[in-house]
């Protein structure tokens, strides 16, 4: 009898802890993810303005095999500046792309689980 009761939730319980599960998950991308969609931003901005980015891309070869070393090549001749850019960029995709995978998975989570 003790355990259905403790089982069973009332609207109450379940209304609060559906807010107390989004309130945990509005955090989460709140923190971490506005700021790095900041610093990509701003990366991304920095970059626009040391390269002539149009330039690149029109001389990137059509061949797709050919890209990788093309714009492993175009990196190692740009100034220390591009590149700590590029990085930052990188990065900062990368940890969102984690962290849109962790958010993801949160939501798939039955919330009584």
């Amino acid at each position: 009898m003790m355990n259905n009761i403790m089982n069973n939730q009332s609207d109450i319980e379940r209304v609060v802890m559906h807010r107390v599960h989004a309130i945990r998950i509005l955090r989460m991308v709140i923190s971490g993810e506005a700021f790095m969609v900041l610093v990509c931003l701003l990366a991304l901005w920095g970059i626009g303005r040391e390269v002539w980015v149009a330039h690149v891309l029109q001389n990137a070869p059509t061949n797709p095999a050919e890209l990788p070393r093309f714009y492993v090549a175009a990196f190692s001749h740009t100034r220390l500046t591009v590149q700590a850019l590029t990085l930052l960029t990188l990065a900062s995709l990368i940890y969102l792309a984690r962290e849109s995978v962790r958010l993801l998975s949160h939501l798939a989570t039955p919330a009584h689980a």
